[in-house]
């Protein structure tokens, strides 16, 4: 459960430009997008596709919100990406809890259990991480029972993406500030930026938002929502998505350096930065190649891709409730996503 994937070795320069990509609104209409799509270069977006403004989970995309947290916290120099998490939570009852460092839990690479590959599944592969008993599955249980058990790697070694990294970062950071992670994502970003967003809590129904379909016929599996916390429990409207991204790139959450930092992808961990990742592409329709965030989020037959260019001062939101929707990768040159974002950054 949560995004799929996402490690490729990115080439940092595709191939040369082609002619000026088609119109967004074609783009989309022509591949029959059954979601939402948002796009521009302004606090107004110039394109928007479906109700920008109905609730949706945003599965793993919430971990772009924490590692914006996180980097508050570094920037403000309570927090640092490379000491050990034992300097703030020494009783964290990991056996290389002195070695692990922030960065590796925001990049990947610490080595922690994974709930979507080692542990038990239910009949219907769904691990049962997601299905946990009452009492259980907050963020701070987990972070000290699953997610300091049973590690797959020593610290610093392997990318491996997991959900554990997330849950073990939201929990860390309640401890530092002293308050719930639902109320530090109200205080940190909704608050600011005056919009409307959520975190699914194990405890509760969750709260009402658009449903996936895995594909035609196949209903969605997927579990209970708020076990996932820092990792993938946001929940919102996509025009909420897109305010972020305007605001990240506008510096008004963070810092210029403390976005560089987060922005930085690493070529040997598959272009991974801190939450999200970062690589050069170029699109159709543009001469030289772009720096590209993306992030994406998967949970049941919803999918997400968000895609920042911080160079040009845009961004392009999409959220599908087909899980058998294809977007292709950017970094291949080919694809819907591709096309999609070739239009909105290179179109004249």
């Amino acid at each position: 459960m949560g995004s799929r994937r996402f490690a490729p070795i990115f080439a940092l320069a595709l191939t040369a430009a082609a002619p000026a990509p088609a119109p967004l609104d074609r783009i989309v209409s022509a591949a029959r997008f059954d979601g939402v799509v948002i796009a521009g270069d302004s606090d107004r977006p110039g394109y928007v596709h479906g109700d920008a403004d109905a609730t949706w989970r945003w599965a793993s995309v919430s971990k772009q919100l924490a590692a914006t947290i996180v980097m508050q916290e570094v920037q403000a120099g309570r927090l640092s990406l490379d000491r050990p998490i034992t300097d703030w939570w020494p009783e964290w009852p990991h056996v290389f809890s002195d070695l692990i460092t922030i960065r590796q839990l925001l990049q990947h690479t610490s080595g922690l259990a994974d709930p979507n590959e080692d542990g038990p599944n239910d009949r219907s592969g769904m691990p049962l991480f997601y299905r946990p008993p009452p009492g259980r599955g907050t963020m701070q249980y987990e972070a000290t029972h699953y997610c300091a058990e049973h590690p797959r790697a020593k610290p610093g070694l392997v990318f491996h993406y997991d959900n554990c990294d997330f849950i073990v970062l939201g929990a860390l950071i309640e401890r530092t500030t002293g308050k719930p992670y639902a109320k530090l994502l109200q205080e940190r970003i909704a608050g600011p930026l005056e919009f409307k967003i959520g975190l699914f809590s194990p405890d509760r129904p969750p709260a009402p938002h658009v449903r996936g379909i895995a594909k035609p016929g196949v209903r969605e599996d997927i579990g209970n929502l708020g076990t996932y916390g820092a990792a993938g429990s946001v929940y919102g409207p996509p025009m909420a998505l897109y305010a972020f991204d305007r605001a990240l790139i506008a510096h008004t959450l963070l810092g210029e350096a403390a976005t560089a930092a987060m922005w930085k992808g690493e070529p040997r961990w598959g272009q991974a930065a801190l939450g999200q990742w970062q690589y050069d592409a170029t699109l159709a329709g543009c001469a030289m190649p772009t720096s590209i965030v993306e992030r994406r989020g998967e949970i049941g037959g919803v999918q997400i891709r968000n895609f920042i260019l911080p160079a040009m001062g845009k961004a392009l939101v999409m959220f599908t409730r087909r899980g058998d929707f294809t977007f292709g990768e950017v970094w291949q040159g080919k694809g819907f996503a591709y096309r999609a974002l070739s239009a909105v950054g290179c179109a004249s």
